[in-house]
């Protein structure tokens, strides 16, 4: 049983069926998007016939946004889930970010004056940067300095107020949810978790309960109510006493593939354990001791090296670094897994 190659299906990066950037991040629930770059990358190896610019128009019209959601991280999720998913982990990663809160001072009542600035800053569809928003924030005197203003920003987005904006060059801008969102579907809570339930183990299985505590935020308690709620969907067995969630009908692929997939991908960092695609001996190697989760190499549904790129003009070079040699019949499936990555910039390798 290959764990990583049903992974690679389920996540659509070897099946992909969705054309459409917003179809394939609501698939997944929501993907991580600590680096602005490379989660356009997450989302267009993982659709047909997409660049860079695709994936950019969606973020720009806003079928797609960037926000923090869960854990508290970056994530780029569909515009018409924001709000309910918000709504069911926006407790918790407040809370998470409490202790940040009390170190820089900020408390409920400043929390609740910065909101009515940027709310009112914002209204009439207007879109601003961050530093935008900072200038109008001290001019109300309130202290801004890095990192109390990202806490700030993130409040905001926590009780829906804010979320990403166009692109202005190469400036980020922040607009209000309700202008940029029209009407959504709302859920009870158990609707929620269920929900949130069933786009994780659709998109991401086989994983476990405790992978899904992981990826979510939430806690175990409800983590299980959603997987309970839903699990009839699933086929559940045990492995090294674990039980893990796998998705039905799954047809394994048995030719070897090649992918070259972006920082802080779905593949390694949305769950708990890694080891069933990455070899510990060689986790240090893709994982830095700060947290820092580099572009990863997989081979056959396994991670087997890192790599970084370089844009020079019109050309994008690839350097590959490999945990172990390969035979040099493998190394032409690299080389046509690099050029995926050159044709979604635009650009030759």
């Amino acid at each position: 049983m290959n764990i990583g190659q049903q992974r690679i299906a389920n996540q659509q990066i070897g099946h992909k069926k969705f054309a459409n950037p917003k179809d394939l991040v609501a698939h997944m629930g929501a993907i991580q998007a600590q680096d602005a770059a490379m989660c356009r990358w997450a989302v267009g190896c993982r659709t047909t016939n997409t660049t860079g610019k695709t994936i950019e128009k969606a973020l720009d019209e806003g079928s797609i946004l960037r926000t923090h959601l869960m854990r508290p991280t970056w994530h780029l999720v569909a515009a018409e889930d924001i709000r309910w998913i918000l709504k069911l982990t926006s407790s918790q990663v407040k809370r998470a970010a409490s202790h940040g809160d009390k170190r820089f001072e900020l408390d409920e009542a400043i929390f609740s004056k910065c909101n009515k600035i940027i709310e009112k800053s914002l209204e009439g569809g207007k879109q601003l940067t961050r530093a935008e928003i900072v200038e109008r924030l001290e001019r109300e005197k309130i202290p801004t300095a890095a990192p109390g203003i990202y806490h700030i920003l993130m409040r905001a987005e926590q009780e829906a107020i804010i979320c990403s904006g166009a692109q202005r060059g190469r400036e980020a801008t922040y607009a209000l949810i309700d202008e940029r969102v029209p009407a959504t579907k709302t859920y009870t809570t158990d609707e929620a978790l269920a929900a949130l339930a069933l786009r994780y183990f659709t998109s991401h299985a086989p994983a476990t309960l405790v992978d899904f505590v992981w990826w979510s935020g939430l806690k175990t308690t409800d983590a299980r109510k959603g997987l309970e709620a839903v699990r009839h969907h699933f086929i559940i067995e045990k492995i090294h006493g674990q039980e893990y969630i796998f998705t039905i009908n799954f047809e394994e692929n048995k030719t070897p593939r090649a992918f070259f997939l972006p920082a802080f991908d779905e593949f390694v960092i949305s769950y708990k354990n890694r080891a069933d695609v990455l070899n510990p001996a060689f986790g240090a190697r893709a994982i830095s001791s700060n947290g820092i989760f580099k572009p990863i190499i997989v081979w056959d549904g396994n991670v087997i090296g890192t790599w970084k790129r370089a844009v020079k003009k019109d050309t994008v070079v690839i350097e590959q670094e490999l945990f172990t040699p390969i035979k040099s019949s493998e190394q032409k499936l690299l080389d046509e897994a690099k050029q995926s990555y050159a044709r979604f910039l635009d650009l030759k390798s």
